[in-house]
């Protein structure tokens, strides 16, 4: 695992996993954080951070304080705080967030809109 890709340990604020070879269909809303090692047919709402393991995969959008990618997501990503795309990471739709970082060998197609961290989001 990259070491920007937070790990959750004994105590930390991830609360759901979605394991590898798991697949949800729907909408899923999350409080604290969530990682994706399986597969989200749906969009992701968490009020903390998303993570998408190198296995994950997300059809829909994802809405989070932060985003951090090693899988794939077709759809938008808007993080209040950062989006993080990791050596194999792939994205398929637009981002909009205060941070981004993107290594060498992220994919990237859409469009990037940078906000500040603390203004509001349009509804």
């Amino acid at each position: 695992m990259n070491k920007s890709i937070p790990e959750f340990g004994r105590g930390g604020e991830l609360n759901t996993i979605i394991g590898k070879g798991t697949v949800v269909q729907g909408d899923m809303r999350v409080q604290n954080s969530l990682r994706v090692d399986g597969t989200v047919n749906g969009n992701i709402t968490a009020t903390d951070t998303v993570v998408i393991g190198k296995d994950g995969e997300v059809e829909g959008h994802i809405q989070a304080k932060h985003t951090f990618l090693a899988g794939r997501v077709r759809g938008n990503i808007i993080a209040q705080g950062k989006v993080s795309l990791e050596t194999k990471a792939v994205v398929l739709g637009d981002i909009r967030a205060s941070r981004l970082v993107v290594e060498e060998g992220a994919v990237f197609n859409g469009r990037c809109t940078m906000k500040e961290e603390d203004q509001e989001e349009e509804t």
